[in-house]
């Protein structure tokens, strides 16, 4: 976050140098920056000492920045008459430090990439040292406007540091958009392979019930050979009628009111039909019990081994045959 200064400065070369770049060509980093009204520069301690490597901003304010360079959030705000900015990254205790502030951590960094902003300062103290002063070169194009301040060049130290910075920004963003490319690729193939995954497990399940049909078919055809081998020899096991079917099953079982109800409805249908594909609902209806009674009275006739369950239908109704002995 800029907040740019309300006053310009008297000083010719006030911001001679633009504060963005003298930062970036300082820190690698577009950190954010508050400038005061009357030209000076704070900048959030944790930004800086996160864009030169240092580990504990606390420990490094203390090791490198006098106290006089340093202060909070709300305090430095304060004595401008101005308002701590809005956003919750921008706290009353937050530490700041003004330029000379940045500027010495700046020199106490190892990063590399500071060595040519500290080579310009030794450049900068060395001329002060022997000539007494320093100066800018001004730029070849001036400010057209009447009144507009002078232009001056980015020393060359500087300004090929920040280059290079940017050309290494460039390729960070570059290998960074690669990353995202691969992860997206990795995404579609394992979103591949889990497709891959669920036709093999549809598979399998198809399987797995074609395999339970043929079960069901081979249990029907041996209680088939089971009653023509207990038939008496030279003639065929009698079919069963309805009136057979209900008295066997009266005969098993201590009939109630419900299962007499239920027996009287689907013992036709298991004689004619050889099995019952009825819902539950439609027994239910006919009998004018609810369908949790008839399910119970189902199950009855099939605890006691009148039917038996033989899987459900394609519309879900449960099936059921004849449990002949």
């Amino acid at each position: 976050m800029n907040e740019p200064s309300k006053h310009s400065g008297s000083a010719e070369r006030t911001g001679a140098i633009d504060i963005s770049d003298f930062i970036y060509a300082a820190t690698g980093e577009r950190v954010r920056r508050l400038t005061m009204p009357n030209g000076s520069h704070w900048f959030p301690a944790v930004d800086v000492c996160k864009s030169l490597g240092y580990t504990t901003p606390r420990k490094a304010l203390l090791d490198h920045v006098p106290e006089d360079h340093r202060d909070n959030l709300e305090t430095v705000t304060g004595s401008h008459g101005l308002s701590v900015p809005a956003g919750r990254s921008w706290r009353r205790d937050l530490q700041l430090i003004d330029l000379q502030g940045l500027i010495l951590l700046v020199n106490a960094c190892t990063k590399p990439a500071c060595a040519p902003f500290k080579q310009w300062v030794a450049e900068v103290i060395e001329t002060v040292q022997r000539e007494g002063s320093y100066s800018l070169d001004k730029a070849e194009v001036q400010p057209a406007g009447p009144g507009a301040p002078l232009a001056y060049a980015m020393p060359e130290q500087v300004a090929e540091a920040i280059v290079r910075l940017e050309a290494h920004n460039l390729q960070l963003d570059e290998e960074l958009a690669n990353g995202q490319r691969e992860s997206i690729a990795l995404q579609r193939e394992t979103l591949a392979m889990q497709r891959e995954v669920l036709a093999a497990q549809q598979a399998t399940l198809a399987v797995q019930q074609a395999m339970v049909r043929a079960m069901e078919r081979i249990a029907d055809r041996f209680d088939t050979l089971v009653l023509e081998r207990r038939a008496p020899r030279g003639r065929l096991a009698t079919p069963p009628t309805t009136e057979s079917v209900l008295a066997a099953w009266r005969q098993r079982l201590s009939v109630t009111e419900d299962v007499w109800a239920v027996a009287v409805v689907i013992a036709p249908v298991l004689v004619e039909k050889g099995e019952l594909r009825e819902p539950l609902e439609s027994i239910a209806t006919r009998t004018g019990l609810s369908v949790r009674r008839v399910n119970e009275c189902l199950r009855l006739l099939r605890k006691h081994a009148c039917i038996r369950s033989r899987g459900g239908a394609e519309n879900g109704a449960p099936v059921y045959v004849l449990h002949q002995i």
